[in-house]
C-alpha cells in the first residue's frame, strides 16, 4: 500500500506542471546517447509520447552526426570538423541529407509511433520550413575560437522559420520530427547544426521551453561544478572566458537565440539519464542547467 501511496505522491507532484503546461509546446533538440542505446530511446519516445497524451505539444529536432559519419565511412569519403561543425563539401551534403532525412528520420518517427505516438517526420525543405544560408564560416570560427580558419562549405544557419505546416501538424495532434536540412533562397539544401535549427524552430513557435538532450550533465562551471541556472545575460562572459566552449557554445546559442524571441526558458540536460524530459519538466528540483 505504501508503493501505491508513494505513486500517488509522484503523480500528484507532477499535476501543478500538468496545468501549467496544458497546451504549451516544447521543443526537444534529440541527440547524443539517447540516439544509440535501445533503453534510452525507449525511454525518450515514452517521455514524448506521455507529453502528447496529458495535452503538452512536443516538437522534436535531432541530430545524427554518428550516423553520418559511419555511412562516410563506409563510402571511403573523408570527413573534418572545424569549431564543433562538418566541413560540408556537395557530395558530403548530399550523404548528410540522405542519413539525416531518409534514415534516421525515419528511424525516430517510427520509434516514437511504435509506444503509441503519432508522429510524422519533416525536413526544412518541406513547406519551406527552414529557410538557410551558407554561414559566414570566417566569423563563427573566429568566435568559437577554432584552430584554423576554412570555408565550411555547403553548413547553413537558419535566415527563416516558416512554422505554418508544424503548427497545422500540432493542432491535428501530430508529432512533428525534423531533420535540420534547409534549404536554401538559390535552392541548395545546407547542412544545419541541430541545435540551431532548434533554438529559431522554438522561438518561431514561440514554444514555452527548449530542452536540449546532451551527453553530460549541464553546463559547468570553471571548477567543473554545474551551472544548475544561469541568466542569458551572462553568456557572453562564460563565453569569453572559455568555460562555456567547444560544443557546448551553438547549444547556448540556441537557447539565447530563443530566450531573446520570446521562449520562457531553455534548458540543456543530460540525455543519457532515463526520463530526463519528465524530471526536468514535472518535478521542482529538475535536473541540468536552466537559462532563463
Amino acid at each position: 500500500m505504501e508503493r501505491l501511496i508513494e505513486k500517488a505522491s509522484v503523480l500528484l507532484e507532477a499535476l501543478p506542471y500538468i496545468k501549467r503546461f496544458y497546451g504549451k509546446t516544447v521543443v526537444i533538440k534529440y541527440g547524443g546517447n539517447a540516439m544509440v542505446k535501445e533503453e534510452l530511446k525507449a525511454s525518450f519516445a515514452e517521455d514524448v509520447v506521455l507529453l502528447k497524451y496529458i495535452g503538452i505539444n512536443p516538437v522534436i529536432v535531432h541530430g545524427g552526426g554518428p550516423q553520418i559519419g559511419e555511412f562516410l565511412k563506409k563510402l571511403n569519403i573523408p570527413t573534418k570538423f572545424v569549431g564543433g561543425m562538418r566541413v560540408t563539401d556537395r557530395e558530403t551534403m548530399n550523404i548528410v541529407e540522405m542519413v539525416l532525412v531518409g534514415k534516421v528520420n525515419k528511424e525516430i518517427v517510427k520509434l516514437i509511433n511504435s509506444h503509441g505516438g503519432n508522429a510524422v517526420g519533416l525536413s526544412g525543405k518541406d513547406g519551406n520550413l527552414i529557410v538557410a544560408e551558407k554561414i559566414n564560416s570566417e566569423q563563427y570560427l573566429k568566435e568559437v575560437k577554432a584552430p584554423e580558419i576554412i570555408d565550411l562549405g555547403y553548413v547553413g544557419k537558419v535566415k527563416k522559420v516558416n512554422p505554418e505546416i508544424l503548427k497545422n501538424l500540432l493542432d491535428s495532434k501530430f508529432i512533428p520530427v525534423i531533420a535540420p536540412v534547409g534549404i536554401g533562397e538559390d535552392y541548395e539544401a545546407y547542412n544545419i547544426n541541430a541545435d540551431l535549427a532548434a533554438g529559431e524552430i522554438a522561438a518561431a513557435l514561440k514554444a514555452e521551453k527548449l530542452i536540449m538532450l546532451t551527453d553530460v550533465e549541464g553546463i559547468k562551471d570553471e571548477r567543473g561544478g554545474l551551472l544548475r541556472s544561469l541568466k542569458r545575460s551572462e553568456i557572453a562572459e562564460l563565453i569569453d572566458k572559455g568555460v562555456i566552449k567547444g560544443g557546448m557554445i551553438p547549444k547556448v546559442r540556441a537557447c539565447e537565440a530563443a530566450l531573446i524571441s520570446g521562449v520562457k526558458k531553455a534548458h540543456i540536460i543530460d540525455g543519457r539519464v532515463k526520463h530526463s524530459i519528465l524530471l526536468e519538466i514535472f518535478t521542482q528540483e529538475g535536473i541540468g542547467t536552466e537559462i532563463i
